[in-house]
């Protein structure tokens, strides 16, 4: 028997320009009296967390700040944090300013804070003993300052494993935010990269759940079995085809000119939008293959990123291998890639496989994005590790349209070395 539910969840959402300077009373609805603010150093030094925890004081609670979030975070990284919020506390409450990174780590912290075990008990199977929550987490109010991650909406927190070499996460329900804080004027300082790695974040994001396996395709679930991420289905459809078609109008713009602030509003929507879609929905086989793309980085740095620290961003290592994964899943629903394709860009010829590869790679190419894996070290000689790095992300590949076998995974890292 197949299944006949979906379900579908998302925090509560306060959008616009401004929002982020009600945060203090937004907590107060909380009876919040002590607050751990989570950032990154870089995102500390635009001011924009010092200006939201001098608000939160101002309503009468005091503010812990911890800056020391890493740009695409690991099992280490996530320990300094836990461990700092442990000698720190108690806290009634957790704020994330930034990306996907400190997003990320502040529901890292948030679930070690408040269960019992050490971090590896809850990192999804088979790298970790994927455990559920025991007991109850803190308000999270998560405040992005990209538009891309899509993490202020999701039930997911995503690391670096370092002793593995692999990207893997910590996926469930009680990890979603309380609260989205989206204020697309935190975004006016994010740099031309950055814009261009996190706005393919959105729009895979979109795609993925939009050509997802069909909720219905799946084998009846108990209620006790079923999961965040539950195939494509017509609520997450609706969010992920607005996202497209926002970023078809906005996002060579937003790259080009950071300070277009009707481009970066349109971002921020499309960001949202797409969260609120892929994170009940899923994502697939891009996604799975960006985990060991990035996780096995040897010394690549893009532009804007920090120097010394080598780095595949997350939105950048899905899309590269995006169009051959799209090319590979087009039979699985022709229909649906071919209506994504013309949502971003409606002058798209053709109706066939290549017709949504090749309305990317002229994205890709228009934005700065790396051609495809060779561009970032990767060689012929890697596939085989790659293809295992993907082949352990059972959780994103099981919501794939079409089934890749390690061969088609092999034949779409090989398809995108773009040499």
């Amino acid at each position: 028997m197949t299944e006949t539910v979906f379900t579908y969840a998302a925090p509560a959402l306060k959008f616009g320009a401004g929002a982020s300077a009600e945060i203090g009373y937004d907590l107060s609805r909380y009876g919040v009296a002590r607050v751990l603010l989570v950032t990154d150093a870089g995102v500390a030094a635009t001011g924009h967390p010092q200006r939201i925890a001098e608000q939160i004081s101002g309503v009468g609670m005091s503010v812990t700040l911890y800056d020391r979030v890493r740009v695409e975070p690991t099992d280490a990284s996530f320990a300094d944090a836990i461990d700092f919020a442990r000698s720190e506390g108690p806290f009634d409450a957790i704020v994330a300013v930034g990306g996907g990174s400190s997003i990320d780590t502040a529901k890292a912290v948030n679930l070690l804070l408040t269960n019992p075990g050490e971090l590896m008990d809850y990192v999804n199977a088979p790298v970790g003993r994927a455990l559920a929550p025991s007991k109850p987490l803190l308000p999270l109010v998560a405040v992005p300052t990209t538009t891309g991650t899509g993490a202020e909406s999701t039930t997911v927190c995503v690391l670096d494993v370092l002793a593995l070499k692999v990207k893997t996460g910590i996926s469930h329900a009680a990890l979603r935010p309380t609260l989205a804080v989206v204020d697309p004027t935190l975004t006016l300082t994010q740099p031309s990269m950055v814009t261009a790695s996190a706005g393919m974040d959105i729009l895979c994001h979109a795609l993925e759940s939009y050509t997802a396996r069909p909720y219905d395709a799946f084998d009846k679930k108990s209620p006790e079995q079923r999961v965040p991420y539950c195939g494509a289905n017509p609520i997450a459809d609706m969010w992920s085809e607005r996202a497209l078609g926002l970023l078809a109008s906005s996002f060579r713009r937003a790259v080009a000119e950071g300070s277009d602030v009707r481009a970066r509003e349109e971002m921020a929507t499309a960001a949202t939008f797409a969260g609120l879609g892929f994170g009940n929905a899923g994502v697939h086989i891009p996604h799975a293959d960006a985990y060991p793309i990035a996780g096995r980085v040897r010394d690549y740095v893009p532009a804007g990123y920090p120097e010394g620290h080598p780095v595949v961003p997350h939105g950048m290592s899905v899309a590269l291998t995006a169009a051959e994964a799209f090319r590979f899943t087009f039979d699985a629903a022709p229909e649906r890639h071919l209506r994504a394709a013309r949502l971003l860009d409606p002058d798209a010829t053709g109706a066939d496989a290549d017709t949504l590869p090749r309305v990317l790679t002229a994205l890709m190419r228009d934005i700065g994005i790396p051609s495809g894996l060779a561009e970032v070290g990767y060689t012929a000689g890697d596939v085989d590790d790659l293809v295992q790095g993907a082949l352990k992300q059972e959780r994103l590949l099981s919501i794939a349209p079409k089934r890749p076998t390690e061969e088609d995974l092999a034949r779409i890292f090989r398809r995108s070395m773009g040499e």
